[in-house]
């Protein structure tokens, strides 16, 4: 009689590498958890390029997102609140330019320049058009979007803030 023998293995070599395991395929939970990740990465880029788009579009009347009430259009919170700083927008020419933003107090003003004050002590000098400058005076809260060459910072648009920014226009030039 003869005992049956197990069937053959390829020989392991002492510190050979191990086969690879065989995949798992991948279970439905797992597979609802990935799609919900790849959601949400899709719907925040989307939310991303919608900002971007919607925003860079116009920066006439206050700043970044084109509404009245200061950078983006929200009196009191979000950019609404920011005092001053620098944001990137199209130029309308498939380029880019950088603009600057600042929310301050008139501490100059003659019919070709302007100086905010902003709260925090930031302080910066804009050259302006006369059509810009009229009905402003020393004391009103400006919001002002700028371009800069050089040392020199061209205001793109003024924005009386006394008016509240709600409907106040935006003095462009």
């Amino acid at each position: 009689m003869t005992t049956p023998q197990a069937p053959s293995t390829p020989d392991q070599t002492w510190g050979a590498t191990p086969a690879p395991a065989a995949k798992q395929p991948w279970s439905p939970g797992r597979k609802i958890a990935a799609g919900a990740v790849a959601a949400a990465i899709v719907a925040g880029g989307g939310a991303a390029v919608w900002a971007a788009s919607s925003s860079a579009a116009t920066d006439t009347q206050a700043g970044p997102g084109g509404m009245m009430g200061g950078p983006g259009g929200l009196p009191g919170g979000g950019l609404g609140s920011a005092l001053h700083g620098e944001y990137v927008a199209s130029d309308g020419n498939g380029g880019y330019v950088m603009k600057i933003v600042q929310t301050g107090e008139v501490t100059e003003l003659s019919a070709t320049s302007l100086t905010a004050k902003s709260d925090d002590g930031f302080s910066k000098t804009y050259t302006i058009t006369s059509d810009q400058a009229t009905g402003l005076a020393t004391g009103d809260t400006v919001t002002v979007v700028a371009t800069e060459s050089g040392s020199t910072a061209t205001a793109t648009s003024v924005t009386d803030g006394d008016a509240g920014g709600q409907g106040a226009p935006a003095r462009t030039g």
